[in-house]
């Protein structure tokens, strides 16, 4: 978890009322999920949504936060060239990453943030 100068924990990521109602309809499919922010070239603003389990987390991995009760991760390596972000969890019309949960459902999740702007 990141944390302020203070040492309080940040939640570093939010969602928008439409990610949070997609999310709720994964997890009522297939049961408790997290989130991974793509790094990859053609999903790089695709946060990865994964059944708990199905993914594992690295040892670099940072936990910026929450959104519905799912844990939000990002590599350090990527949340280090990205800075000082907060990210917003959106939905589009379109296709989700290959192996990411919300893929066939004619919705997809998207990353919001000035970093994904550049």
């Amino acid at each position: 978890m990141i944390r302020d100068d203070t040492g309080c924990d940040l939640n570093r990521v939010a969602a928008t009322p439409a990610a949070l109602d997609l999310l709720a309809e994964i997890v009522a499919d297939h049961g408790p999920v997290l989130f991974h922010q793509s790094g990859g070239c053609c999903d790089g603003s695709s946060p990865m949504c994964y059944a708990q389990g199905d993914f594992r987390i690295g040892d670099h991995d940072v936990l910026l936060g929450h959104i519905g009760g799912a844990p939000f991760y990002i590599s350090g390596v990527q949340l280090a060239a990205w800075g000082n972000v907060d990210l917003l969890i959106d939905v589009v019309p379109g296709r989700g990453g290959m192996f990411s949960l919300d893929n066939g459902r004619e919705r997809r999740f998207l990353t919001r943030s000035g970093a994904c702007a550049r």
